[in-house]
């Protein structure tokens, strides 16, 4: 596919009601970080790249990254291993995980506006920043492959 095309996945946001510029600068830098991640999902790379690819991006847009919750590998189960961070280092163990072609993971950045601390509200499901700030959450699916990631959630 081509760069523009494929750059076109990541563009779909909606959002909705009067949205703040703060709002509007969070979002972006949550679909770069997709973005930057997504390309780095090929031969050879691993979690490593994925991880250090979405903080990088949070970090140059003064935002920080969700560590409670990650991405994870994509199969015939839901939410099988491994577990995609979306920070570096992601520790040894994953540190050495090596992508091969056709491996499928889902990557899931989340970026705060403030820390990177969450909570589970009352309600057992809901998950909200502890210290208040906007938050964004994008995922795509995508397959490994020899140039980088290959999306196949796009619309």
């Amino acid at each position: 596919s081509s760069s523009s095309a494929a750059s076109d996945v990541y563009k779909r946001q909606f959002p909705v009601g009067e949205v703040s510029g703060a709002a509007l600068r969070l979002l972006m830098a949550g679909r770069t970080a997709l973005e930057r991640a997504a390309a780095h999902a090929r031969v050879g790379n691993g979690l490593d790249d994925i991880g250090r690819a979405i903080e990088g991006c949070a970090r140059e847009n003064g935002f920080t990254v969700v560590r409670d919750f990650v991405g994870h590998g994509v199969g015939k189960r839901l939410h099988e291993e491994p577990q995609v961070p979306n920070y570096s280092p992601v520790g040894k163990v994953l540190a050495e995980i090596r992508f091969a072609k056709g491996m499928v993971i889902a990557i899931e950045p989340m970026l705060n506006a403030g820390g990177d601390a969450v909570r589970i509200a009352r309600d057992g499901w809901t998950v909200v920043t502890a210290d208040g700030s906007i938050s964004c959450h994008f995922e795509h699916t995508v397959a490994v492959g020899d140039d980088g990631g290959i999306v196949l959630t796009a619309l």
